[in-house]
Formats: C-alpha cells, sequence, structure tokens
C-alpha cells in the first residue's frame, strides 16, 4: 500500500512537534490518532514510557453509548473518557499531542471535551 502525501506530511508535521514536546510523569502527553472510521486517545508519560490512561470509540462502553452517533460525537465522548480515566490515575495537567492533525473537527472535539471534564491543558 502506497502512503499518500497528506499522509506523509502529516507524519512529518507531528515529528517536527514530537522534537519539542515530551510528556513528564507531572505533566504526560495526551496524544490523539485519527482514521477515518475512529478516533484514539492516551496519555503517555514519556519518561517511564508508559500509558497512564487510554480511550478509543472502539472501546464497549463507549461504542456502545455513542452507537448512531457522528464521528465528531463519539470523538467527545472519547476525550470525556480519557480524562476521566486519567483523573483516576492522579493526572490533572496534560501537555496536548495533536498527532500533527488539525485542531479541527474530531481533533478539537476530543480536546474540549477532555478540558469539559476536568482535564488541564
Amino acid at each position: 500500500m502506497a502512503t499518500t502525501t497528506s499522509t506523509l506530511a502529516r507524519l512529518r508535521r507531528h515529528a517536527r512537534v514530537r522534537r519539542n514536546l515530551a510528556g513528564t510523569p507531572q505533566r504526560p502527553r495526551l496524544n490523539v490518532f485519527r482514521s477515518a472510521a475512529h478516533i484514539y486517545a492516551q496519555v503517555i508519560d514519556d519518561v517511564a514510557g508508559h500509558t497512564v490512561a487510554a480511550a478509543s470509540d472502539l472501546d464497549s462502553e463507549i461504542a456502545a453509548a455513542t452507537q448512531g452517533q457522528t464521528k465528531t460525537e463519539r470523538a467527545a465522548a472519547v476525550g470525556r473518557a480519557v480524562a476521566e480515566r486519567a483523573r483516576a490515575n492522579g493526572v490533572a495537567l496534560v501537555v496536548f499531542d495533536r498527532g500533527g492533525y488539525q485542531y479541527h473537527g474530531r481533533v478539537r472535539a476530543l480536546a474540549e471535551a477532555a478540558r469539559e471534564a476536568g482535564l488541564g491543558f
């Protein structure tokens, strides 16, 4: 499968941003990955190299609650879920890593829902 120009451009943008952005134990990184059909979010401590919290619209509880909703509404549900899971693990502040995607649409919905659920960034 050939990689498209837009995918390569996103990967270049993500690599450029990641050179200056890293999650610490005090302020881990909230990473977003968006595919054509789904969205995934992880809170990552880059120093320890482990994931503190994660959520996606494929999780059974989120998928059941958002069945029949738009992709943007599902992204907001993922944002709320990852924020709740991160706060349960003692994380209140994060660094937002949009993964090279525009801060628009599903990425923005996820970020705003995470903020509303109590995650600071």
